[in-house]
Parts: structure tokens; C-alpha cells; sequence
């Protein structure tokens, strides 16, 4: 049965600075974390007025930073699973090193549902380690007003994966993290394409199921693929362009995977014989080479001759995605489809969305 919004919140908590303590900082066990911040949540002020907040059994809590797909999936399967039992309102509280990446995989992931999801984290921990003879929070810290705002977020319980931050709250895929210890640590818009307006208002409970039936049926492919599913980052520097070529090279031999590569301003690559060749032997065995841009804002474009010739070599315009929305989107191809095919052609139908696309000449 469909829940409304009077149901309550569902909190998943995946471990980060959020929860850390002591000196040195080091993650609570959530053993003693999770039931402290229940108690902190029931204590505070009523006057938010938030609807009752409930907890998903989570056991993957670890440092951001040590992520991988197959815990990405890990998200994914518990919000999947919840979902599919009727709630549709969560906050994820994760560390902030791949926070980006994985609110805007969780936002490939639930394209077209009518899911509330919203991430969040912190740059300075929720409790303060000066106390060591009670859990208080620590006034100097980002952590409580981040997770009330998210939580008032979720609340309205809008359709989509928002990432929520210092104050302010973006589309998970135009989210970047852009300052290492500033408490404005990320930056996003509100120009969102797919897959932020894929999602829906109101998705009537034959949609949703038809969705539902659909992700249940590809589960376990999906978390078979995420063993095995790479995403390879190949930045330029003014190096000989031999260099790219032989890292290119080098991905050759494995199986299909995505390949990111991070060009100078609008996205332009050293050019040679040799690399065009292997950008089309990449193509051949299966590979997905994206251009993205060095530069955290403005994207890619094919203004300049030193960049859009690899678009003649099966290289796929990023567009304005960032580099956490480029690699959630590949991850997400590669464990969502079966074959090169269909994997580019999906990419190619999502960036179409965007309005960016570059054409082939």
C-alpha cells in the first residue's frame, strides 16, 4: 500500500565525518553513534515540525573515500528495497570525499520513480570531542544544521536525489565538492536535465509498480556487474601526447569499461595518428570514452579545433556534467546494460536531454 506524506522519514546512516570523535577523530561504532544522534533528534525542538524519523538498518559504514561500486549498489539495494515496501521519503548522511558521486549515482539510479532522496554529510563532526564525559553537540560544527535541513528537505518530500549542504540544496548531478575543509564545501545548480526531470510528481501506483518490477528484475545482474564494473580517469597534462596514448592503451585489453578523459578548458586533447587510432580500437572492443574539462565549471564544447577532432574517434561530449555526474552515469550504464550497444546508445539519448549535445561533423 502507498504511503503518504504524513509517513515517516527514513534515515540512513553511512558513517563519515559526520560521526567521528576523539582525538584523533576516528567513526563512532554505530552501536554508540546511532543511538546518540536518536536521542539528540528526540531532544531537540519541536518547532521544525518534522514528521517522525525512523532508521534503515544499514551495516556498510565506512569512510567515503573507500567506497566502491559494489557499495554503491549497496545504497542502491536498500533504497530499492524500501521503496518497494512503500516509503519514499530518506536521508543519507555519507562523508563528504565522494558524497557527489554517490548522491548523483543514487539519482541515475531512480530515474523516473517518484523517490525523495537527499544526501548530506558534514566537514567538521556533529559531537564535540572536548566533552569526554557526555555526547553534546559541538556548537562550531555544520553537522546538526545540515541534517535539519535536509530532513526538513525530505519532508516536502519532492520527487528526485537532492544533495543538501551548507545551507543550500542542488540536483545530486550538478553537485561538486570544491573546497577540501571550508564549510561551503560544494557547489551545485538548479539547471538540471536528465536525470533530475526524469523524475515525478505524482507516479500513479501501476507507473511505480511497472518501475519497481522492472529494477527487481535486473537486482542481482546489477550486483553481479558492480564486482567487476570500472570507470578510468586519464587526465592531460602538457606531457608528449604519447603519454595518453599508452594510457589508453593500456585499458585496451580489459573488458568494456568507461573511460573519462579530463581535457584542458572546453575539453581539448593533444592530437596524433596514434591516439585517434586508439581512441577507434577502444570504441571496437566496447570501451566508453568520455571528454569532460579540467575546469569545475562551463564543461566541454567543440569551439576549438584541438578538441573536436576526437569526436570523429567515438568520444562522447560530457557536456556541462561534472566529473561525480560523468562517472555516476557510466557506473550506472555498465550496471544497468548488457552490452556496449546499448549502454552508448542510453548515454546518448540521456545527454540529448541536456540540450549540450555536440554533433558528430
Amino acid at each position: 500500500m502507498t504511503k503518504t506524506l504524513s509517513d515517516p522519514i527514513q534515515l540512513i546512516y553511512a558513517g563519515g565525518t559526520f560521526g567521528s570523535y576523539g582525538r584523533p577523530l576516528a567513526p563512532l561504532s554505530a552501536e554508540v553513534f546511532l543511538p546518540t544522534l536518536q536521542k539528540l533528534l528526540a531532544d531537540q525542538d519541536n518547532a521544525i515540525n518534522l514528521p517522525k524519523i525512523s532508521w534503515l538498518d544499514n551495516p556498510l559504514i565506512k569512510d567515503s573515500s573507500q567506497l566502491t561500486p559494489s557499495d554503491f549498489t549497496h545504497f542502491y539495494q536498500l533504497l530499492l528495497t524500501a521503496y518497494a515496501q512503500g516509503d519514499k521519503r530518506f536521508v543519507v548522511i555519507t562523508g563528504t570525499d565522494t558524497l557527489s558521486y554517490l548522491g548523483a549515482f543514487l539519482a541515475e539510479a531512480f530515474a523516473g520513480s517518484d523517490i525523495c532522496v537527499v544526501v548530506t554529510g558534514s566537514m567538521r563532526p556533529l559531537l564535540d570531542s572536548e566533552n569526554l564525559h557526555a555526547y553534546s553537540i559541538d556548537a562550531h560544527s555544520d553537522a546538526w544544521d545540515n541534517l535539519n535541513e535536509a530532513l526538513k528537505l525530505a519532508a516536502a518530500g519532492e520527487a528526485g536525489v537532492k544533495i543538501s549542504f551548507g545551507g543550500e540544496a542542488w540536483p545530486a548531478q550538478t553537485v561538486q565538492k570544491i573546497h577540501s575543509h571550508d564549510l561551503m564545501a560544494f557547489t551545485g545548480h538548479a539547471r538540471a536535465a536528465y536525470p533530475a526531470n526524469s523524475y515525478i510528481k505524482n507516479l500513479s501506483d501501476i507507473r511505480r509498480q511497472h518501475w519497481l518490477d522492472d529494477r527487481q528484475e535486473i537486482l542481482s545482474s546489477i550486483q553481479s556487474r558492480a564486482h567487476y564494473a570500472r570507470v578510468h580517469a586519464l587526465y592531460c597534462l602538457p606531457n608528449d601526447v604519447e603519454v595518453i596514448t599508452q594510457q589508453l592503451q593500456a585499458l585496451l585489453s580489459q573488458q568494456p569499461c568507461g573511460i573519462i578523459l579530463l581535457g584542458f578548458g572546453a575539453g581539448n586533447i593533444p592530437y596524433s595518428k596514434a591516439l585517434a587510432d586508439t581512441l577507434e580500437l577502444a570504441h571496437e572492443k566496447g570501451h566508453m570514452v568520455i571528454c569532460a574539462s579540467q575546469c569545475p565549471f562551463g564543461g566541454v564544447s567543440d569551439n576549438y579545433a584541438a578538441g573536436s577532432w576526437q569526436y570523429d574517434h567515438h568520444v562522447i561530449a560530457g557536456g556541462r556534467l561534472t566529473i561525480p555526474a560523468i562517472y555516476a552515469r557510466l557506473l550506472w550504464l555498465l550496471l544497468r546494460y548488457d552490452t556496449p550497444a546499448r549502454r552508448r546508445q542510453r548515454w546518448l539519448n540521456s545527454i540529448n536531454q541536456t540540450g549540450t549535445t555536440i554533433k558528430k561533423r
